[in-house]
């Protein structure tokens, strides 16, 4: 299984993401609800991937990359951030 993070401040969109990345079975889905818990997280775990919301308090989406970038030179997973639209029900 390929562990995945995917970070949002908003516990709901973390339970359906994290159905959504396991469904297939491919893979392990991991969660953390802001920025400093997601760098935490990668303290202490290997990860193949970070799925980030892009507005979240405190750090957002971006600042979170630049920080995994900047804390792991060694560690480049696909990043990707995602905010949502009230105008598109929410998509990334």
């Amino acid at each position: 299984m390929i562990p995945v993070l995917y970070v949002d401040d908003d516990s709901d969109l973390l339970t359906i993401g994290k159905r959504y990345l396991e469904r297939s079975g491919e893979f392990m889905g991991n969660t953390a609800t802001s920025a400093h818990e997601a760098l935490e997280i990668l303290n202490t775990m290997a990860l193949d991937a970070v799925v980030s919301d892009y507005q979240m308090p405190e750090m957002d989406g971006t600042r979170l990359l630049k920080a995994v970038r900047k804390r792991y030179p060694t560690l480049t997973p696909p990043i990707l951030p995602c905010f949502r639209h009230t105008q598109n029900n929410g998509n990334c």
